[in-house]
């Protein structure tokens, strides 16, 4: 691939394009999902406090994901439309982005309309379903690196178990940023922290087309979180969440860095394993706890914590966590 002049200030430039755009197209956005009627149902098991969310509007993920998809892909035009080499590194990112996307809508709408989203069987079996295409399209047309370790400047390859594992990191990556999204700004900023980190790696790996995806993405993150920080307007929802993991996943995958994704996306994977420890002690027990509800920021909740303290330290942590992700990944 061409390189690219002064590549730390073109990828300042494409987070601040994407971060305008969303901006600009939150509010009109916002509207539009008031008169569709897309308010927020509030579960009940969640602390007493997030009751006052009832009716705020959700499938805000799509208010992010269009004007990236839209500025990539125009960007990128003329490769698309060619599909050579790089119109499939386009394609890639983008389509796992939007596909995951839209599984997010069916199931915001449904949790909307019908008072309950997807069955997690089909959602969990849908989202194999296109985990896979995507690790078809990473090793067979966009022949990916198998991975890197740190100190060894070649990616060592993965073999057979790539194709499981490829689709394991994709969907339960999505599901750990899913999560992730149950405060104000917690997951948009989180994730928005870890896409700068995978396009700094990007930008050292020279796969330039990785890391203008990941800055559009952290750029698009951030003009949300101007609607989605606390008291938020507009919540992300499965739409927004599940494509964000999704995209982490692959993105990855693409530069062979997966070795270092529970660092740099280190807040979903330790909300996630909340959960499965509270499930298993629950189960062992029969009814005791380790926290005092799961995923682990409400627990910080119940414990005195204030929804801005949680995200904000929680975000401080996956801060440092990605900067070590990206010094190990450059070792």
């Amino acid at each position: 691939m061409k390189a690219i002049t002064n590549p730390g200030l073109i990828a300042l430039g494409f987070l601040l394009v994407t971060f305008l755009l969303t901006w600009l197209w939150m509010p009109p956005f916002i509207r539009f999902l008031r008169w569709w009627g897309m308010g927020k149902y509030i579960r009940e098991d969640v602390p007493d406090r997030h009751m006052g969310k009832l009716g705020t509007v959700t499938m805000g993920g799509w208010g992010f994901l269009l004007p990236v998809a839209l500025m990539f892909l125009f960007m990128h035009a003329t490769r698309v439309y060619a599909l050579r080499f790089a119109g499939r590194a386009v394609l890639l990112p983008v389509m796992t982005l939007l596909a995951f996307g839209l599984l997010g809508a069916v199931d915001d709408w449904l949790g909307v309309r019908k008072g309950r989203g997807l069955r997690a069987r089909t959602k969990f079996f849908l989202q194999i379903v296109l985990a896979t295409l995507a690790v078809a399209w990473i090793k067979q047309l966009y022949e990916a690196p198998g991975f890197f370790l740190p100190g060894i400047p070649k990616p060592l390859p993965a073999g057979w178990w790539y194709w499981p594992l490829g689709v394991f990191i994709i969907v339960a990556t999505s599901n750990a940023v899913n999560l992730t999204d149950g405060l104000d700004g917690l997951a948009a900023l989180v994730t928005a922290t870890s896409f700068v980190a995978f396009g700094v790696l990007g930008i050292y790996h020279q796969d330039y087309i990785v890391a203008q995806l990941c800055f559009l993405m952290a750029g698009a993150l951030l003009g949300f979180l101007w609607f989605n920080v606390h008291p938020a307007m507009v919540f992300m929802g499965d739409a927004g969440s599940l494509a964000i993991g999704a995209g982490l996943a692959v993105v990855a995958l693409m530069l062979g860095e997966w070795i270092v994704l529970p660092l740099v996306a280190l807040i979903p994977l330790v909300e996630t394993l909340s959960v499965i420890l509270q499930v298993a002690y629950f189960k062992a027990t029969g009814g005791r706890r380790i926290f005092k509800m799961s995923p682990l920021h409400h627990h910080f909740e119940l414990s005195g914590w204030t929804e801005t303290q949680v995200v904000t330290r929680f975000w401080l942590i996956q801060v440092m966590a990605a900067l070590l992700g990206v010094a190990i990944a450059m070792a």
